[in-house]
């Protein structure tokens, strides 16, 4: 049998500093492939090149990834600032409505950093533009300098709430993360439930309310060392045996309807 297919929205970049690219980090694909295992497919993240149905289609489940781009505080009513940083209109015109979309068909979708704020806004909620400056807060930010090793290495702790979605899947009420993101949640929508906290109070691990499908996202970035830490490694296997569900579901759909 296929493996399902996972869509990991790309981010655009240049490639030697000149020719316009879609990209994706291999940790990204790696995390999806030998976790989740499923297919992983990058996506360019501009719907004047993918139409919301036909990805929809297309893929069982999302990786929202990290990305140096903030999502536009216009797709949360407020006005850009200089502290808001760049951003990236295209992959917001996309991932925003496939959040929606998700979330109502119930198929499954994982944040991750910029993902995590993705769903938070698509879901109604607001972003810090610098959390870093908001007095009792730690510096989040990516170490300037240092090796991989020491830009993911596990910085602060992070404390679920009891008997949530992630105690349940990670088996523990405190685990121990990196931290390589500027912006974070100020309110929260309707549905969005923040079920975990940096010590400073920040968000760090959410979930949509009565979604029907996957919807755990996390501020830090599980998909680094995804096969042996022992936080991320469950993460990404929950989220392979939810998109292996609604791929498993579609079929039977489609075998009946056949029928």
């Amino acid at each position: 049998m296929t493996r399902p297919i996972v869509g990991i929205i790309g981010n655009s970049a240049l490639l030697d500093g000149a020719y316009p690219a879609h990209t994706g980090g291999t940790m990204n694909s790696e995390a999806v492939a030998q976790v989740s295992g499923c297919l992983p497919l990058i996506v360019p993240s501009d719907p004047s090149m993918v139409a919301l149905p036909d990805l929809l289609e297309a893929c069982d489940g999302f990786l929202l990834t990290g990305g140096r781009p903030n999502v536009h505080p216009e797709e949360y009513g407020e006005p850009e600032t200089a502290a808001h940083g760049a951003f990236d209109r295209a992959r917001d015109a996309l991932t925003l409505p496939l959040v929606r979309a998700c979330v109502e068909r119930g198929q499954p979708v994982f944040g991750v950093c910029r993902g995590f704020q993705e769903v938070a806004v698509a879901m109604g909620s607001s972003l810090h533009p610098e959390i870093r400056e908001i007095p009792g807060r730690l510096n989040h930010r990516m170490p300037p300098d240092g090796t991989l090793e020491e830009k993911f290495a596990l910085r602060h702790s992070v404390t679920f709430s009891d008997g949530g979605p992630f105690h349940r899947a990670l088996g523990a009420r405190e685990v121990m993360t990196n931290t390589l993101h500027g912006q974070g949640i100020k309110s929260a929508g309707a549905r969005v439930v923040i079920d975990g906290h940096a010590p400073d109070g920040t968000p760090e691990a959410i979930y949509v309310q009565g979604a029907p499908g996957f919807t755990l996202s996390v501020q830090w970035h599980p998909e680094y060392r995804a096969a042996t830490d022992p936080v991320s490694r469950p993460l990404f296997e929950r989220f392979g045996d939810a998109v292996r569900d609604w791929a498993a579901g579609r079929r039977a759909g489609g075998l009946r309807a056949a029928g």
